[in-house]
């Protein structure tokens, strides 16, 4: 029972400081993105980019952190930063594209009325980032369902580890491999609730947005 209960905590808090983390560069790149004229062919990119294979990701990762690569000398490999890192990347896309959806579709209705009311630059963000809020947290959460329900990256860079770097996607594969399938799909059950919670607070927000 402690071991299950390491291994949850553990996958909610590395994919949580991942999308944290990721939505320090995406959200602003997204605002970035939205005052530019060709905004639909920037969101057709990232679209595309929300499908790179994770163990695309997670190879890519080991050939940077491996004892032998560019970033070896951080010696992080198998250890939960580099799965942090690895799910930051993953979800940039992704909370990227439904963050610049949101504040463009809200730029086009708050941002130019404060505009029109000479508001500076500064005042617009600070409008359409307030209006924009609900849709941005639906967006981390979007980030954070991805990026618990990942495998390539954890496995790749994290080790699968137990007590370290073991979370739930690859102690199911662990089981798997195993012939232990009870505890495979209790493990998935487990994953599946977690989703099904993040997928009823998504719900909630778009039901306070609308």
């Amino acid at each position: 029972m402690d071991e299950l209960l390491g291994i949850i905590t553990r996958s909610i808090i590395i994919s949580g400081t991942a999308t944290l983390l990721a939505s320090t560069w995406s959200i602003p790149l997204a605002y970035k993105l939205s005052r530019g004229t060709s905004t639909g062919y920037v969101h057709s990119i990232l679209e595309a980019l929300v499908g790179i294979p994770t163990v695309l990701i997670g190879l890519l990762l080991y050939m940077i952190l491996c004892s032998q690569c560019p970033l070896g000398f951080l010696g992080i490999l198998y250890t939960p930063i580099a799965i942090v890192i690895g799910e930051a990347v993953l979800v940039t896309p992704l909370i990227t594209a439904v963050s610049l959806y949101e504040i463009t579709r809200i730029s086009g209705r708050y941002g130019e009325l404060a505009l029109s009311l000479g508001a500076s630059d500064r005042q617009v963000m600070e409008v359409v980032l307030k209006y924009s809020l609900p849709g941005i947290i639906g967006a981390l959460l979007m980030g954070f369902s991805r990026a618990i329900g990942e495998l390539g990256v954890a496995l790749i860079v994290g080790g699968n580890i137990k007590g370290y770097t073991r979370v739930l996607t690859t102690a199911i594969a662990l089981e798997v491999s195993r012939g232990e399938y009870e505890e495979a799909i209790l493990l998935g059950l487990l994953l599946l609730l977690i989703v099904a919670v993040i997928a009823v607070g998504l719900r909630l927000i778009r039901g306070g947005k609308d």
